[in-house]
C-alpha cells in the first residue's frame, strides 16, 4: 500500500484550530497519535502551541518534550516519521487526535507503538516483540 499523503493547513486554519484547543496550565494539551487505516493506537505525547501549528503546517507530527523541554518532530533521527492524514480536536477542546500513517515504528523503545506491556498472568508482560534495535538508528 502506498505511504497517504499529508495533509498541511492555511494559516487560517491552523489559527482556528488552535483558538479551539484548551491548553492545560503548562501550555500543553494530549495528543494522540492513531494509524489511520487501522486504527492502531500508536503513542500518547504532548503538543503546545507551536508544535500543532508546525504539524498542520508541514504535515508532519512535531510533539513537545517535556523532558528535553524543546520541540520534537517525530522521526527526526530514527526516520520513523508520522505523516499527519487528519487532526482533529474533542468536543471539549481537552485532546487531539493525530491520524497518521506511521514510517517505521512508534515507539522510542523500538516497538511498534507505544501501548506493548499488558497483565499476562498476573504480572505485567511485554505482549509483543521489539521491532527495532533502537540503539543502533537513533531514538525519537
Amino acid at each position: 500500500m502506498p505511504p497517504a499523503a499529508s495533509v498541511t493547513y492555511s494559516p487560517t486554519a491552523i489559527d482556528a484550530f488552535v483558538a479551539a484547543i484548551q491548553f492545560d496550565a503548562q501550555g500543553l494539551v494530549p495528543a494522540i497519535a492513531q494509524q489511520h487505516d487501522t486504527g492502531e493506537v500508536l503513542m500518547m505525547a504532548w503538543m503546545d502551541r507551536h508544535a500543532v501549528a508546525e504539524t498542520m503546517r508541514t504535515g508532519r507530527a512535531c510533539y513537545w518534550s517535556r523532558s528535553r523541554k524543546a520541540a520534537w518532530r517525530k522521526g527526526d533521527t530514527s526516520g520513523h516519521i508520522q505523516t499527519v492524514v487528519d487532526l482533529r480536536v474533542d468536543c471539549d477542546g481537552d485532546t487531539l487526535l493525530v491520524l497518521v500513517d506511521q514510517t517505521g515504528v512508534a515507539c522510542h523503545t523500538g516497538q511498534h507503538n507505544c501501548f506493548f506491556r499488558a497483565i499476562r498472568g498476573g504480572s505485567l508482560e511485554p505482549i509483543a516483540p521489539i521491532a527495532v534495535d533502537m540503539d543502533k538508528i537513533g531514538k525519537d
